[in-house]
This record gives structure tokens, sequence and C-alpha cells, in this order.
């Protein structure tokens, strides 16, 4: 009878353990981040997507900045052939990633502030349209990253308190990597006049 009362008391305590370890809230937010992460990706391509267009309505107009156009389509190419899967959103892969999207970003920059020298060009509706997109698309970018950034907070934050910590190591979750802010951003700007 002792045998029996106290198999049903561990397997009473067991089941408590068990119920307060987290591992479904752990899978919860791992694909939320997993979520968050996809629309991370859906933004950039869809710079991506727009930049060709750019492109080409640019080289229109200023025919001899070719090393430009040239830089931005090489950028273009390296971010899109980095691909980071959401199974391995290591703060390594995070940085791999950043930094290549962080070229393309610059080198839309150039492409913008050569945009500067063409009032022509700045006049067409075509071009106006294409920077409006492209601008509306930056914000998407910063909200999603925001986005991800807040889901990774969440899901570290649980897989490194206790007791959920404990599971989380017994079944492989680990810490994901997060978006941080470009070094050359830490830098303010000069601005002369």
């Amino acid at each position: 009878m002792k045998r029996i009362l106290f198999s049903l008391i561990a397997g009473i305590f067991a089941m408590t353990l068990f119920s307060s370890c987290g591992y479904n809230s752990m899978v919860k937010l791992d694909e939320n981040v997993k979520s968050k992460w996809g629309t991370v990706q859906t933004q950039y391509q869809r710079r991506a997507d727009l930049i060709p267009n750019l492109v080409s309505t640019v080289k229109g107009a200023a025919k001899f900045e070719q090393g430009t156009l040239t830089a931005v389509t090489e950028a273009r190419a390296k971010a899109t052939q980095l691909t980071v899967k959401a199974d391995d959103l290591s703060p390594e892969n995070i940085k791999k990633f950043q930094a290549a999207q962080g070229e393309l970003s610059q080198a839309l920059g150039k492409l913008l502030s050569i945009t500067e020298n063409y009032p022509e060009l700045r006049a067409t509706q075509q071009f106006s349209d294409l920077s409006a997109q492209l601008e509306g698309t930056e914000n998407r970018i910063t909200v999603a990253r925001k986005d991800f950034n807040d889901a990774v907070q969440e899901y570290n934050g649980k897989i490194r308190s206790f007791p959920a910590n404990l599971t989380a190591g017994m079944f492989g979750f680990k810490q994901k990597g997060y978006f941080e802010a470009d070094a050359a951003s830490q830098n303010a700007p000069k601005v002369e006049f």
C-alpha cells in the first residue's frame, strides 16, 4: 500500500514539475520568433525587388554614374544570396545577415544621394513612386526588426529563467540573436553649412 501511495505521489509530483517546465510555451515562443524572422526576410526581399526598377530608372538619367549603379547591383546580389534559416538564428548568423543588408543600405544611400544632382530625375513620376515605395519598405523593415527583437527577447528570457532553463537545456532550445545597430551609427554625422 505504501508503495502505491508513494508511486501516486511521485507521479503527481512529476506531472506538476513537467507541467511547469514550460516546454509548450518555449515551442510557442520559438515559433513566434520564426514567424517574425519570416516577416523580416519578406521586407528585405521587398526592398531587393524594388532595387532593379530603381537602378534602371536612375540608369537612364545618370549614364556616367556606372560605378554606383554597379555597386548597388553587386550589394543586392550579395544580400539576396545570404540566407539565414529560421532554425539557426544564432547571433553570428544574424550579424552576417545584417552586414550584407548594411552594405546594400550603404549602396542605396549613395545611389539616392547621386540623384540630388539630377533634378530632372527627381521630377519623374516613376522615380518619385519608387523612392516612396523604398522609403515605406525601409520603415517596414525597421518595424519588422523591432518585432523580431521583441520576440527574441521574450524567447531568450523564457529559456534562461528557472526552471524553464532546465527544460530548454534538455530539449536543445538555444538563445537567438538580435539585430543590433551598425557600428557606424554610433558616430553622429557631420553637418557643415
